[in-house]
């Protein structure tokens, strides 16, 4: 009886212990769903008001209304796409080599790899922005796109996925004379799909949410992403209008929430070993 008493109270204390953790990390959202749907007064009201008395949504039309930010939006999904798409091009390869293939400097080049992903983009913007500089590239998308090319992370993670990969599988598809492009197209992707899907949701948070190298590399309105566009709302509207600054961050917020849910039943698979059937 006391065993099962233990086990009751332990679960009721990782229930709550759970319980808290979502709330700090969901707390910020409700809150700025609440404050996009509020008046000017009632933003500003002490004890602060959680459910708008009238939902405000005129606020997303007056948000976006205060910039070009169709133009913005679009800016946002080139680059990111482009980033995205060209990453996976480096990436699958890079990664099914490391993973299946056995050379000279293979440890040195990886480690390589490891150390790129340990480096932050503040410490190389100066060298790449006077590099894109050189090149005429600075009034253009592309020194938001060139940069990040490749993934490092993603080349470990495929890598370490590529590896759970039987050689047989590899090896009967060779006996068949498939080519390597054609072994990593009908084989090594489709087994990896949980790591290439994980790896895409996380370089589109990364790079949809991209703040600093946009504000260094853009010059000018007709290349700024979305988030230099909200960001700008702080100034166009005032510091005291969070009610429209929290209705663009919502909106900057809600393509994330979308592919989320159509990727978030892959994150797991990606991190544990699944056999291959």
């Amino acid at each position: 009886m006391k065993t099962f008493e233990w086990r009751s109270l332990g679960s009721a204390l990782s229930l709550l212990l759970k319980a808290a953790i979502l709330m700090v990390f969901i707390f910020p959202f409700l809150w700025m769903i609440s404050t996009s749907l509020q008046t000017f007064r009632e933003t500003l009201a002490f004890p602060p008001t959680w459910i708008p008395a009238v939902p405000q949504w005129n606020n997303f039309v007056d948000a976006m209304s205060a910039g070009p930010f169709l133009l913005y939006a679009r800016n946002s999904v080139v680059i990111t796409v482009s980033i995205i798409v060209l990453q996976f091009v480096v990436m699958i390869p890079a990664a099914y080599a490391f993973a299946k293939y056995r050379f000279a400097g293979e440890s040195i080049l990886f480690g390589f790899v490891l150390l790129a992903f340990m480096i932050p983009g503040q410490i190389t913007f100066i060298p790449v922005y006077l590099m894109m500089a050189d090149f005429g590239l600075i009034h253009t998308l592309w020194p938001q796109i060139i940069p990040f090319m490749s993934n490092a992370f993603g080349i470990f993670l495929l890598r370490q996925y590529f590896m759970q990969i039987p050689e047989e599988i590899i090896e009967a598809a060779r006996l068949d004379n498939a080519g390597e492009l054609k072994l990593i197209w009908k084989i090594m992707i489709p087994m990896a799909k949980p790591a290439l899907a994980t790896i895409a949701l996380f370089s589109f948070v990364s790079h949809w949410n991209e703040y600093f190298w946009p504000l260094v590399m853009t010059n000018s309105e007709t290349i700024r992403p979305l988030t230099l566009g909200i960001a700008m709302l702080r100034e166009t509207e005032g510091i005291s209008n969070w009610h429209i600054i929290m209705a663009g961050n919502v909106v900057l917020v809600l393509p994330i929430l979308i592919v989320y849910v159509f990727c978030s039943r892959h994150i797991v698979k990606a991190f544990v070993y699944s056999g291959i059937k």
